[in-house]
């Protein structure tokens, strides 16, 4: 079984632009320039032949697909694809102690201590096994070939580690920013990036 994934970040929100932690728990709309970015992938990719289209339970991430989904593309909302929940810091403007946690937490991750979270939110362990989940059922049709993923920053990486067999520790050799694509090819043993974080289609303005 052969799959093509394209998998993006949902565009802008106004709390990307303001620097406010978003994660799970918060269900925010896509800004001007997240419905402009949504357009202009559109624009550039609206000649693939997509299968099926997986989002998140978070309508940003339906809001960037939206015009594949009015193609008539059947899509799914699959919670394993949400971003990873940052707890009491969601909703939070950033601050000199909560800037000084985050450091803290990243560098718990990268020196493996994947268990770590905030109160009230999730560690990449548990990201790692939702994810798992939601990649079963996507790879469980073989007939869908060529697969629109539409998710969050830190819950993509975290996938395409999965995905390129890295340990989570190496979260962060995955850049990204609004509805940049990563594009990966599945040939029935493992998995590729073919396309790594780009962001041609957004320079098209």
């Amino acid at each position: 079984m052969n799959k093509t994934l394209y998998i993006v970040r949902h565009g802008q929100t106004d709390l990307n632009k303001r620097g406010i932690i978003q994660g799970r728990g918060m269900n925010t709309d896509l800004n001007d320039e997240g419905r402009r970015q949504a357009v202009l992938f559109y624009d550039a990719y609206n000649n693939v032949p997509f299968d099926k289209i997986y989002i998140s339970e978070l309508k940003r991430t339906q809001q960037s697909v939206q015009p594949f989904i009015d193609l008539g593309i059947p899509y799914e909302k699959l919670a394993g694809l949400d971003e990873l929940g940052w707890g009491i810091h969601e909703g939070q403007a950033a601050t000199p102690e909560n800037k000084a946690e985050f450091l803290q937490i990243m560098r718990d991750w990268l020196d493996g201590k994947l268990d770590e979270k905030f109160e009230g939110g999730e560690s990449p362990n548990e990201v790692k096994a939702r994810q798992l989940d939601a990649l079963k059922v996507i790879m469980s049709h073989p007939e869908e070939e060529t697969v629109l993923i539409c998710m969050h920053g830190r819950a993509m990486r975290l996938l395409l580690c999965l995905l390129t067999g890295k340990p989570l520790t190496e979260m962060d050799s995955f850049p990204h920013q609004n509805l940049v694509l990563y594009k990966v090819y599945y040939d029935g043993d493992k998995y590729e990036i073919v396309d790594f974080n780009n962001a041609e289609h957004l320079k098209n303005s």
